[in-house]
């Protein structure tokens, strides 16, 4: 009896750890998304990314992009539901990163044949935020000696143009 049951306990332990049963539904990779389309039209979906772009508004609805870095895709939710995002993605910011649950459509008859999420739920699970930008000391000395450089050359351009020729008719 204690043989099975230290049976019956293993394959339980092995079963939650390693098939991801104790996980739960994790997240789909966009890109895993639009390669299997057709199959997954019409699913729910639980979609990570980078919130990037801006708010696209609608009347009550809005679109959200949103990047996980494989690909990026359009997300329709209601405009209420944008408030929460802080931060979007662009050269000077990090976008907040959101978890997007919602129905996927392959070619949404409602927005023109798009492929798109309908959001039920939207959720921050990191916030963004600004990237500052460093400038590499040898970068501006570089600058500052190509300016110095180009204004000597134009000096001295301009100093051969505007001395007169010996040979000239008029004078």
């Amino acid at each position: 009896m204690l043989k099975a049951t230290n049976t019956v306990i293993l394959i339980f332990v092995i079963l939650f750890f390693f098939t991801g049963v104790g996980k739960g539904i994790d997240a789909i990779e966009l890109n895993q998304l639009i390669e299997n389309a057709k199959v997954m039209d019409g699913k729910t979906v639980i979609v990570k990314g980078e919130a990037i772009g801006e708010v696209l508004e609608r009347g009550n609805d809005a679109w959200v992009n949103i990047n996980d870095g494989t690909n990026a895709m359009g997300i329709w939710l209601k405009l209420e539901n944008t408030k929460k995002i802080m931060y979007f993605g662009d050269y000077k910011h990090k976008g907040d990163r959101v978890k997007v649950i919602g129905v996927f459509n392959r070619a949404c008859v409602e927005h023109g044949g798009d492929m798109d999420i309908h959001c039920s739920t939207i959720e921050i699970i990191e916030k963004g935020y600004l990237i500052k930008e460093k400038i590499a000391f040898l970068k501006i000395i570089i600058g500052i000696i190509l300016v110095s450089v180009t204004l000597i050359v134009a000096d001295f351009y301009l100093k051969i143009m505007r001395k007169p020729t010996s040979g000239s008719i008029l004078k």
